[in-house]
């Protein structure tokens, strides 16, 4: 038998060692995402507005109390964010308290500069230090809160897809239909029969195992390979399976286990309740800073639903949706409907950093 990492074992100790590590760093003061500066400096901007409110007379006046506000508190939010950034790792390894008290600090320090830059410009004579320093420390502490509470919005999300996913891949029928197709390929095609059986094995190796924050999309691309070699046997030619991989977009981090509920949906909705089987295809492409994963597959005619194949609820994508936002908020997007006939789910994601590379020519060939 030919050795494969399907067959091999990883260290145990090393593995909890590392997962623990891991999961020790899901990082609070993560701010350097567009989406949380974005949010940020919007939260600071409304809560000035409302301030420039009292003492205004007219529009023009609360606009113009605005704009010099702005132009003292907006720089300092901007180094606030840049220095929760920066300090994300040293600020982790304090308790929760401890974080409060680091933002509320570097509020007022930040308050205190936005001071200091309107005294510095001569637009007040007698700097407001001490309501400046308080209103930094107030507005941070409720900015440490939120990206509290988005860090640990990852733990549940990721716990439960992992539960939804492993439930997914040892569901009876799909464990039996592959164990009964390997049987019934022991004799006449052992070769075929190893094969399909090294597929399940990572399957549930994959589900099994303790995952991080990321993987790479070359990573999910493989084992969606695998979910799909397992359900070409049981299908045969009534599958029919198109890949199209960009191997510039390999790199491209994701949650794990994201894909293959996507194919497995496709499967089952699209190829599974059609007597003629259907066609799925699975594209990676990089276009400008941007990835494209587009899982495209066709839909059974009207009345072809069998009884034993309930329509989906949606819930696989949703749970994919979250997952995705928590990862990489605004720059992360997910849209799933019916296109020109077929059912398309198209996911974008930021670029990896080694996608400057020249172009290549994608990858483009049938399932195996």
């Amino acid at each position: 038998m030919q050795e494969t990492q399907i067959l091999s074992t990883l260290p145990g100790p090393q593995r909890t060692r590392r997962t623990d590590a891991s999961a020790s760093r899901a990082l609070v003061f993560d701010a350097c995402h567009a989406g949380v500066v974005l949010r940020a400096v919007l939260f600071v901007e409304t809560a000035l507005a409302v301030g420039a409110l009292f003492g205004a007379g007219s529009p023009s006046e609360w606009l113009a109390r605005l704009a010099v506000l702005t132009g003292g508190a907006l720089p300092a939010t901007l180094a606030w964010l840049i220095a929760g950034c920066i300090l994300k790792k040293l600020l982790q390894r304090l308790p929760t308290t401890g974080q409060y008290a680091a933002g509320v600090l570097l509020g007022a320090l930040a308050g205190l500069w936005a001071c200091g830059m309107l005294a510095l410009v001569g637009v007040t004579l007698e700097p407001p230090w001490l309501a400046s320093a308080a209103s930094g420390a107030l507005l941070s502490a409720l900015l440490v809160a939120a990206l509290v509470l988005r860090a640990r919005g990852r733990t549940p999300a990721a716990t439960a897809a992992r539960l939804t996913e492993l439930q997914s891949r040892i569901r009876p029928h799909f464990l039996f239909n592959t164990l009964n197709s390997a049987i019934a390929l022991v004799r006449a095609e052992p070769a075929k029969a190893e094969a399909l059986l090294e597929d399940l094995s990572d399957l549930f190796r994959s589900a099994l195992r303790e995952q991080g924050e990321t993987v790479t999309l070359a990573e999910e691309i493989q084992l969606a390979r695998r979910y799909l070699a397992i359900e070409q046997v049981r299908f045969g030619d009534r599958l029919q399976v198109h890949w199209q991989i960009d191997p510039r977009t390999d790199a491209a981090l994701l949650p794990p286990l994201l894909l293959q509920p996507l194919v497995e949906n496709a499967v089952k909705h699209g190829v599974e309740p059609c007597p003629h089987g259907g066609r799925l295809q699975v594209l990676t492409a990089l276009r400008g800073s941007r990835v494209v994963v587009r899982i495209t597959n066709t839909l059974p005619e009207p009345g072809q639903h069998a009884p034993a194949t309930p329509r989906g609820h949606g819930i696989a994508l949703a749970n994919v949706r979250a997952r995705l936002a928590l990862l990489h908020d605004v720059q992360g997007e997910f849209s799933a409907g019916v296109q020109e006939g077929l059912y398309q789910v198209r996911i974008t994601l930021p670029a990896p950093p080694a996608s400057a590379t020249p172009a290549r020519t994608p990858h483009e060939h049938p399932d195996r």
